[in-house]
């Protein structure tokens, strides 16, 4: 059992065996839903682990089920447990707060990035550049609050039970000089530092590649230190991003993951490359501006 206990990752368990003991006791959600007074779509986001169950909900639920003994105790008690607050719940305004809280009960990150540095991996001055940009409307202290609790994400990355992370870049990530110069010397020089840790590996997906797997879009793939818990992909959006869960959909994704770190430079080029892309950046002598016709 991994050390970061996360409740969001105790409601997807609960909602999960939940569902397995209404399945074998071949009761529908229909059913259950009219004898707890409640609508099936209530029965439906707690299996799903999109709302939190009351420890009387389960208890009832469970005894609908046949379920009693020592594994409805258990049960009743990750329900406790699920319902109380990550340290990311301050911020919820602000993040994905699932998405956070799946991140801190990993024990693998998998992800590709397209545009810009993950937030695991950003200095403080990248992150803040880049949410102005991104963000235009929001205030100083909304960018700032975003700022931070980026930066506290990324203790998951040196505390004892910490993540395995392997991010592949596009290349383009390194060539948009995010913040100006200054800036993206000090986010490309972080990259070197981070990936110095055992638990970091990191490539780029060079231009000259051409076509690839992952042109749909950037993508992160959530992996459990629990069998009963399976891999979640976060698929990331303009409103936010969308959770798969179905089988093939986490088949697809790990065949695309697979193919584009096949594609990618070896990490340890990647590294070099990253380390003299900083002392000489590309986008210093890359023309600037329209291109002409």
């Amino acid at each position: 059992m991994s050390e970061r206990h996360s409740p969001t990752i105790r409601r997807r368990r609960l909602g999960a065996e939940l569902r397995r003991h209404r399945d074998a006791a071949r009761i529908t959600i229909e059913v259950v839903a009219e004898r707890l007074e409640c609508s099936a779509s209530k029965i439906s986001r707690i299996e799903t682990g999109h709302t939190t169950a009351t420890p009387r909900d389960v208890r009832d639920m469970l005894l609908i089920y046949g379920v009693s003994g020592t594994e409805s105790d258990e049960l009743v008690q990750i329900a406790r447990e699920a319902r109380q607050k990550g340290w990311w719940h301050p911020y919820s305004t602000v993040l994905v707060g699932s998405f956070v809280g799946l991140e801190s009960a990993a024990s693998s990150i998998r992800t590709y990035e397209q545009q810009v540095v993950p937030g695991l991996l950003e200095t403080e001055e990248y992150a803040s550049a880049m949410i102005r940009a991104a963000r235009p409307d929001f205030t100083a202290d909304q960018v700032q609050q975003r700022v931070r609790v980026r930066i506290d994400r990324q203790s998951l990355l040196t505390q004892d039970d910490s993540v395995d992370l392997w991010v592949v870049l596009d290349e383009a990530v390194l060539s948009r000089p995010v913040g100006g110069d200054a800036v993206m010397r000090g986010q490309l020089k972080r990259l070197v530092e981070v990936a110095e840790l055992p638990n970091v590996t990191l490539q780029i997906l060079p231009f000259s590649v051409g076509a690839h797997a992952g042109m749909d879009g950037t993508f992160t793939i959530l992996s459990f230190p629990e069998a009963g818990d399976p891999d979640v992909v976060y698929a990331e959006n303009a409103t936010g991003g969308l959770f798969l869960e179905k089988s093939d959909e986490l088949q697809k994704y790990n065949f695309i993951f697979d193919h584009i770190r096949a594609a990618a430079t070896r990490p340890e080029e990647s590294i070099a490359q990253i380390a003299k892309l900083a002392e000489e950046p590309l986008w210093k002598w890359r023309p600037s501006g329209p291109v002409g016709t």
